[in-house]
């Protein structure tokens, strides 16, 4: 073998490592799982994980990338032993991250790795990851979200990531976890399909003739749930009683009804998979019924709005419940909203008062 070809061999080896930390970094899978042979084995003792085969090292790599709320893995170079059309070798590698459970990893590790040379290039026969140091304190940070591009003049990065739509429903397991975590929590929890069930299960909850407060909600409008209670005459519905009153003379009696009536029924903005209710408001007018001055708390939560942890909540609610709901309130009240008030609901310390119907479909913002 030539000196050059050698050199050749290396360099293409070394960019093959690099090829799998960048697909892995950006979540390419076809590009990933590309750079190992038909007959590949990808394995982690340390997690019991063993793949062979294009098709499970997908499917693995598949399901390991969706337990990550975040994760950055590095390679440094290591050894490349050259026999012929094959090889051996080492990369050197740091990763961090923390799960979607909350557990965060700091790890250093090396891949034990074999080689082939194949018509399309060297390509991966084997990739074993051996564990050297595992820590699991706590990390503080977070997934950075780079805003879209500005183009004002003067910009001197012209491409960024956009921010997490917030819009595709939790995946059942993740619905799982918030609805554990809810319950262990003192909650009620009913993981429901869709509205209309949703629909059906409020009214069967809410006795006729309560007092009953809707907390403006996309979620309630668009299931149909908004206008049963305040349009059917099945109960004593508080909004079309304060809207008819006159705001200067009776504000005193617009504040004590929408603060405690029987039974408020409305939305959140986010819940935690940790089992935490963040409620983002303007006025603040729901909030008294929702801490705990009614009676009775429904809240109606669609797939979309479940998040990790608090910190990934405060961001959907200022990158996309905010912008949606400002939308809405220009258009219906001729002025802007703003996060003039945060709840949190932790727990709920007075059982069978606080109702999440968790839906399994995206509803509302």
């Amino acid at each position: 073998m030539s000196e050059f070809q050698v050199i050749a061999d290396r360099v293409e080896i070394e960019a093959l490592r690099g090829e799998y930390t960048d697909a892995a970094m950006v979540g390419e899978r076809d590009r990933l799982v590309s750079l190992f042979t038909d007959d590949a084995v990808y394995r982690i003792p340390d997690a019991d994980v063993a793949l062979t085969g294009r098709d499970e090292i997908r499917a693995g790599t598949e399901r390991l990338a969706g337990v990550w709320e975040y994760f950055v893995q590095t390679t440094h170079p290591g050894t490349i032993l050259l026999d012929g059309d094959t090889a051996s070798g080492r990369a050197y590698v740091s990763e961090l991250g923390r799960l979607r459970d909350g557990t965060s990893m700091v790890n250093h590790g090396l891949f034990h790795d074999r080689y082939r040379r194949t018509s399309d290039g060297w390509k991966f026969t084997e990739r074993l990851f051996e564990v050297r140091y595992y820590d699991s304190t706590p990390l503080p940070g977070s997934p950075h979200v780079v805003r879209p591009a500005t183009n004002r003049p003067g910009d001197t990065m012209t491409t960024h990531i956009p921010a997490t739509p917030h819009t595709d429903p939790a995946s059942d397991e993740q619905l799982k976890r918030a609805a554990a975590a809810l319950t262990a929590h003192g909650f009620t929890v009913e993981v429901l399909d869709d509205g209309a069930a949703a629909r059906a299960r409020v009214e069967a909850l809410i006795p006729e003739g309560a007092g009953v407060f809707t907390a403006a909600s996309e979620t309630l409008r668009l299931s149909g749930i908004q206008d049963d209670i305040n349009s059917s005459g099945r109960y004593r519905a508080v909004k079309p009683r304060v809207l008819a009153m006159d705001r200067a003379t009776a504000a005193d009696d617009i504040r004590r009804l929408l603060a405690s009536p029987d039974v408020v029924v409305g939305s959140v903005a986010a819940l935690t998979e940790t089992g935490s209710l963040v409620v983002a408001s303007g006025s603040g007018s729901q909030l008294p019924s929702y801490a705990g001055g009614a009676g009775l708390a429904i809240w109606i939560v669609g797939a979309q709005k479940v998040v990790p942890d608090l910190h990934s909540a405060l961001r959907r609610v200022e990158d996309h419940a905010l912008p949606l709901e400002n939308a809405r309130a220009q258009e219906v009240y001729g002025r802007p909203s703003a996060v003039n008030r945060l709840l949190v609901l932790n727990a709920e310390p007075h059982p069978g008062r606080g109702v999440v119907l968790l839906l399994r479909e995206a509803i509302g913002f």
